[in-house]
């Protein structure tokens, strides 16, 4: 029964992942197509550009729990085995950044990413990737460099703490569907340290040298 539990839970959480609620909220709330703002991916980022920070936080909450219902079902009611749990989570995960909705074009997949980790019961990953993202945030200019970056910590600290694993080998599957949705700022772009701390730093400098 493992298998046919399975099988049903992974084609549930492609398709639940695929829903791309950033874009049908954009037309039912803001009456916008978020596609033609910003880099033109249907995603949150793109909802706050379209509409404002309210958007943003419901089609956030809504992507995030794309990633959490069906991997929790997994897990804590049909007690399946962790390689099957996170299966399920890379289908959630693939479902949103390959949608056959929007004709394989979906969005770059963190907040998904980040309810997958959430649903799954090794918090450490989640946790340690929520750490790095806030450092790689105050550290770096461009959002692919700091998504690739801390995940790769993560991926770092993981096989530090846990050895050659799952969660390891989950983490790097998630990194290939990340660097495929990112490939491009990631091709065109350097990892500029000058994320939020250090342009603050060269602020608070500035303003020191200003006044003597």
């Amino acid at each position: 029964m493992d298998i046919f539990y399975f099988a049903l839970l992974f084609v549930l959480a492609f398709w639940l992942g695929a829903c791309p609620f950033a874009l049908w909220v954009g037309k039912w709330l803001l009456g916008k197509d978020v596609r033609n703002y910003g880099d033109g991916n249907p995603g949150s980022y793109n909802v706050m550009r379209a509409g404002g920070r309210w958007t943003f936080a419901l089609v956030l909450f809504l992507d995030m729990g794309k990633g959490v219902p069906f991997v929790a079902l997994a897990y804590y009611h049909f007690g399946l085995p962790d390689a099957m749990v996170m299966a399920v989570g890379l289908s959630a995960i693939l479902g949103h950044a390959f949608t056959p909705i929007l004709s394989f074009n979906g969005g770059k997949a963190l907040a998904v990413t980040g309810g997958v980790l959430l649903a799954m019961p090794q918090h450490e990953m989640f946790i340690s990737l929520v750490i790095f993202m806030f450092l790689a945030y105050l550290l770096i200019d461009v959002d692919a460099w700091r998504v690739t970056v801390a995940m790769t910590a993560t991926l770092i600290y993981l096989l530090v703490t846990k050895g050659f694993s799952l969660e390891p080998l989950f983490i790097v599957c998630v990194i290939g569907i990340l660097a495929v949705k990112h490939f491009e700022d990631l091709r065109t772009t350097r990892p500029r340290l000058r994320g939020k701390l250090i342009t603050w730093f060269q602020a608070r400098r500035t303003a020191h040298i200003s006044r003597h």
